[in-house]
């Protein structure tokens, strides 16, 4: 089935400008504040797919390019809570735990030349045996590990926080370029206390050094409301953080500019600490200590406000599986997301491709799926006693994209036979319709003798960033092929079979 949605134009983001004027921008805040800076990132240094989602145009690994620029000038402290190692936290988007997405990146940073030799672990007490256990594991590896641990009255009691059994406790992480790039594997690892805690040390050793915020979202100087501030409050919305208006910088300057409630909270405390080490503080707000310059670079506030739209989206359908997966009445997330999605005028519906796939699994009875290609054309995919729903989808869209008519069979029973039986037979499988990945396998079989089996292997390039929907939640082993794929699912919170136990 074939349908065609409405084209949109897919970059609304200077690339090349904001590597330029975000660079140039830190080298200039580093000068400021004189020999040594803390720059904590927010979000993702590598990966940054929510970045490149709602700003199209961002590359996954901006942030990356930028820092290329002063490689030789900067090293990177990785932190991560104890918390987060201990309960084995996993990165949703990649499918994989805080601490392996942690030596992940360092080993990136590691290839691209960049220098990093401290970990920090924040949060730790005696009884986090994984967390303590990832701490000898890193310095058997080489890495200088770094303890912090809870501090009380963090972050309103001050005299107690700057103070010996405050930031005192905590061990000093002997770093020694100018510039120091304070990041980790998510959100909430504590890089905004470890580097007021560095600070701290920094001053006791007779260092002077600052602190510089680089968080990409909320975007300081777009509306509280505009829709890309708003994808960012749904990517959060399980931590319960909440754009704002800054009250400090209104008050300094009469001028509205957006921020979040956890830097409006602890911003009180970064200035106190500053005027006590230094008897000043550069900065008046939050906004002040901010280096973002990704407002600047948007080129076509049209297009990223409607990438941020879709975004909302997908975070509510994603909300509602994890609901539905772990079969909680607690709809918290979802019900945030919701209020997100009324407040900037949308439904699940105006999900492009969410329509087709649910009309063409109530005419059928059977799982559906639809994906939305690059050119605008939106092709479904249903059910059948060889292929699942998604599998046939991939089919379809492969031979679209090659112009290869709709009933050739691209799959050659010598390819697909055998790989039933293993499932069947061999593996223990009561399902013998091919998943996607196992479909890819068939269609690599058959491209060694079939043109055009191999073109259209050469479109599997070309999904990347296209838009997905099932009409039901997706085993395991579709979802990460999808994600491989780097195509955007969603699924109505739907399981096909009425089970308590579910399998791929």
């Amino acid at each position: 089935m074939t349908l065609t949605s409405s084209f949109r134009p897919n970059l609304g983001f200077d690339s090349q400008k904001y590597i330029t004027l975000q660079s140039q921008f830190i080298s200039q805040r580093r000068q400021q504040l004189g020999n040594k800076l803390y720059l904590e990132m927010g979000g993702k240094l590598f990966d940054d797919f929510h970045a490149s989602r709602v700003l199209p145009g961002f590359t996954p690994n901006n942030k990356i390019s930028m820092l290329q620029q002063l490689k030789d000038e900067l090293e990177i402290m990785m932190v991560l809570n104890a918390k987060d190692l201990e309960y084995e936290k996993v990165r949703a988007d990649l499918g994989i735990t805080y601490q392996d997405e942690a030596m992940r990146l360092i080993d990136i940073f590691r290839e691209e030349g960049f220098m990093i030799e401290h970990v920090v672990i924040t949060q730790l007490s005696a009884d986090y045996s994984n967390a303590l256990a990832f701490s000898d594991r890193m310095q058997r590896a080489g890495l200088q590990v770094t303890h912090h641990y809870p501090t009380i009255g963090y972050p309103t009691d001050t005299e107690t926080i700057i103070s010996p059994e405050g930031f005192g406790q905590n061990q000093h992480a002997h770093t020694t370029r100018s510039l120091v790039v304070v990041t980790g594997p998510g959100p909430g690892s504590g890089k905004l206390s470890a580097s007021m805690s560095q600070i701290y040390h920094d001053y006791q050793h007779g260092i002077r050094s600052g602190y510089a915020k680089f968080e990409t979202f909320p975007i300081w100087n777009l509306p509280l409301q505009h829709p890309v501030n708003q994808a960012y409050e749904a990517a959060t919305a399980d931590l319960d953080d909440n754009n704002i208006i800054d009250p400090y910088h209104l008050a300094a300057y009469q001028e509205q500019a957006v921020s979040y409630n956890r830097d409006v909270e602890a911003f009180p405390l970064l200035k106190a600490m500053l005027e006590k080490l230094y008897g000043e503080s550069p900065y008046q707000s939050p906004t002040d200590m901010g280096v973002n310059m990704a407002g600047h670079c948007i080129s076509d506030d049209a297009v990223c406000a409607e990438a941020a739209r879709q975004e909302v989206i997908r975070r509510w359908y994603k909300a509602r599986v994890e609901e539905r997966r772990e079969d909680t009445a607690d709809h918290t997330v979802s019900s945030r997301i919701e209020v997100i999605m009324k407040r900037i005028g949308v439904t699940k519906e105006d999900r492009p491709v969410v329509t087709p796939a649910v009309r063409l699994a109530e005419r059928t009875g059977q799982p559906a799926s639809a994906v939305e290609l690059p050119d605008g054309t939106i092709l479904t995919g249903k059910t059948s006693d060889l292929l699942g729903c998604s599998a046939a989808m991939l089919l379809n869209a492969l031979k679209y994209m090659a112009g290869i008519d709709e009933d050739v069979h691209l799959l050659r029973p010598q390819a697909i036979e055998p790989i039933q039986t293993l499932k069947t037979r061999h593996l223990g499988s009561i399902n013998p319709r091919l998943h996607t990945d196992e479909v890819l396998i068939a269609l690599s079989v058959s491209a060694a003798e079939s043109d055009d089996a191999r073109k259209a292997i050469a479109e599997l390039q070309h999904l990347r960033g296209c838009d997905v929907h099932t009409t039901t939640i997706l085993g395991s082993v579709d979802e990460s092929m999808f994600r491989q794929l780097g195509m955007l699912i969603t699924a109505e919170p739907i399981y096909w079979r009425k089970s308590l136990y579910h399998r791929s």
